[in-house]
C-alpha cells in the first residue's frame, strides 16, 4: 500500500469517525502484514501518466501505479476502479 492511499483511509476515517477512530484504524492495518511504499519520483510519475488519461481520484492513481510496478492486482470494492481495469489488474472485495 502506498503512503498516499494510507493517508486517503486516515483522513476518511478521521472525518467520519473522529480522530481516536482513525488511530484505531491505523493500529489494526500495522497489525497486518501491508508493506507500506513511500511515494519516489518514479511512481508519482506512474500515477501522473494515470491520471493524465483516466477519470478517476489521484490517490487511485497511486494505487494503480504501485501495483503495476509490483506486478500485482488492486485490492479494492471501489466502484471507480472499474475505469481502471484496463490499466491495471483489479480484484474486487465484495460483502
Amino acid at each position: 500500500m502506498s503512503v498516499v492511499n494510507l493517508a486517503e483511509v486516515m483522513y476518511r476515517t478521521e472525518r467520519e469517525r473522529g480522530l481516536q477512530r482513525a488511530q484505531e484504524a491505523l493500529a489494526k492495518v500495522l497489525e497486518y502484514p501491508i508493506e507500506l511504499f513511500d511515494v519516489d519520483l518514479e511512481l508519482a510519475l506512474a500515477a501522473a501518466h494515470i491520471k493524465a488519461s483516466h477519470s478517476v481520484a489521484l490517490a487511485d492513481c497511486f494505487a494503480a501505479a504501485l501495483a503495476q510496478r509490483l506486478g500485482a492486482a488492486v485490492l479494492t470494492g471501489d466502484p471507480d476502479f472499474q475505469r481502471l481495469e484496463g490499466a491495471v489488474a483489479v480484484e474486487w472485495l465484495t460483502g
